[in-house]
């Protein structure tokens, strides 16, 4: 993994969530992924497990919900490769509605690891929510 290929696969993931599309979330993620949304969670386990937790169709406790369209931007970047594991940090930002006003931010990081193809075969996410 290189800075370049895991910008890329950040983007990626940016655009996935705005979209909601099951394809494009599918495509970042290994077939027997493990998705943590906090690093104490029992992972989310399996690409088809992942994209129904995205879409908001899953009943596993600790997955994320699904955002209204327009009320959710995101950045990341790469700040340390290593071999196959890479950490990003970045903020999310939610509104009240689509061109409403900020209704929080969360600083982020990720701690993923990836296979030979791109495909991220492990997630975990650290956030806090910013203090206005």
């Amino acid at each position: 993994m290189d800075h370049g290929t895991a910008k890329d696969w950040l983007d990626r993931y940016v655009a996935a969530w705005v979209s909601y599309d099951p394809a494009a979330i599918g495509d970042l993620f290994t077939e027997d992924v493990s998705y943590r949304y906090h690093p104490s969670d029992e992972p989310t386990v399996g690409r088809d497990a992942v994209v129904a937790a995205w879409l908001g169709e899953s009943t596993a406790q600790e997955v994320s919900s699904r955002d209204a369209p327009g009320t959710y931007q995101a950045a990341y970047a790469p700040v340390a490769i290593e071999d196959d594991v890479v950490v990003a940090i970045g903020t999310s930002t939610y509104f009240t509605a689509p061109g409403g006003p900020v209704d929080a931010v969360y600083d982020n990081c990720f701690l993923m690891r990836f296979d030979g193809a791109g495909r991220c075969s492990d997630f975990t996410e650290y956030y806090v929510k910013r203090q206005s």
